[in-house]
């Protein structure tokens, strides 16, 4: 371990380099002049430092000061080397961050003892230091396991949704994609846009309780039926509350939020506006837009472009308009995802046709 010395008399530092330097494992550096070791307690680490209070220019509580604000090793031990007996001093000293005091004319055996107790304090206290910045690292690295794991787990379930209800795994991820490209655009915190793309595949677990002859119905639902389609959102929310994980919990408010509209004419509370989640109007608008681009057993897809159109029309009426603009600022990123030329090849009467077909259904996204 490294001791450094600062003492104006050639004569102290001597004796205190014979004195300090019979300690086992421990090399000394000697000063005479205060700015000399502040500029190596700048550049090189240190364990102790031992600084007579009276020297020219500087005195011992300057350079303490010093040290605590500019060394390479702020927190080293300090032990001050002084003849004053004046209370003011010694309280200024420590104010300044002095660890220790040795009175002059400084006894060998307590020098001894004081410097060998700091060096073992000193040395405690770094590997301390040492094994919580392991254990950081080691919760840091669980915490990661554990968020891919919950992510995974969120991506295989969607999956197995989809299987159930008639979509595929490339809407939700889909879905995802687009409210996060939405959410960025919005400005919102990159965390929580993260959070939003994880939780939004769980958009429409709610649909896990209705029931396969309503969910799959190729034909018009009827009130009844539709009345029971209603509840996909309240079933999800349902499902997912109560959770300690922050991604399931926003799952929820998406689960319970994304049929919502901007006028309030949504379900299944009738919420309006800024009252509805603002991952849910996000989600509601990337939701519809890959609804309608997306086959399903009541409707064929409608080319994207006349989806993207849709998407304006219900502005200010479905949707949140900061969203819709969002989504509009984003479009070729969005357009890119359904670039395949086959995926939308429907002739635009039969699109006209089925549009009008699926909005008499009354089935939802």
């Amino acid at each position: 371990m490294r001791v450094v010395i600062v003492d104006d008399s050639t004569s102290v530092v001597s004796f205190l380099e014979s004195a300090i330097g019979k300690i086992e494992g421990i090399t000394v550096c000697a000063f005479t002049k205060p700015l000399d070791a502040l500029k190596e307690l700048r550049t090189n680490d240190a364990d102790l430092l031992l600084v007579d209070y009276t020297m020219p220019r500087m005195n011992g509580v300057e350079l303490i000061r010093k040290v605590r604000r500019h060394a390479m090793t702020p927190d080293i031990p300090i032990i001050m080397l002084t003849s004053e007996t004046d209370a003011c001093v010694k309280l200024a000293a420590m104010e300044a961050g002095a660890t220790e005091f040795v009175n002059k004319p400084i006894d060998t055996a307590e020098l001894t003892i004081r410097v060998r107790n700091l060096m073992n304090l000193w040395c405690a206290q770094r590997q301390l230091a040492e094994r919580t910045i392991k254990l950081e690292a080691d919760i840091a690295a669980a915490n990661r396991q554990i968020a891919s794991q919950e992510e995974e787990l969120i991506w295989r379930l969607s999956k197995a949704m989809s299987c159930r209800d008639g979509e595929t795994a490339e809407h939700v991820a889909r879905v995802a994609t687009v409210a996060a490209l939405i959410g960025g655009e919005l400005g919102l915190d990159a965390k929580l846009v993260r959070t939003i793309y994880l939780a939004c595949p769980l958009h429409d677990v709610g649909k896990i309780g209705i029931p396969d002859a309503i969910l799959l119905k190729p034909g018009r639902l009827s009130t009844e039926e539709f009345g029971t389609m209603r509840q996909h959102p309240s079933l999800g929310a349902e499902i997912l509350s109560d959770s300690s994980s922050p991604v399931i919990q926003m799952a929820a408010r998406i689960a319970e939020s994304h049929h919502e509209k901007w006028d309030g004419s949504g379900y299944p509370k009738g919420l309006s506006q800024e009252d509805i989640p603002i991952e849910g109007r996000v989600v509601a608008v990337a939701d519809v837009f890959d609804a309608l681009c997306s086959e399903r057993p009541y409707k064929q897809p409608w080319p994207v472009d006349k989806a993207f159109q849709e998407i304006i029309r219900c502005s200010g009426s479905h949707f949140d308009p900061a969203c819709v603009a969002a989504f509009c600022r984003q479009w070729q990123k969005i357009r890119e995802l359904y670039r395949e030329p086959d995926q939308f090849s429907a002739d635009e009467e039969r699109s006209s046709t089925s549009a009008h077909a699926s909005s008499k259904t009354g089935k939802v996204a």
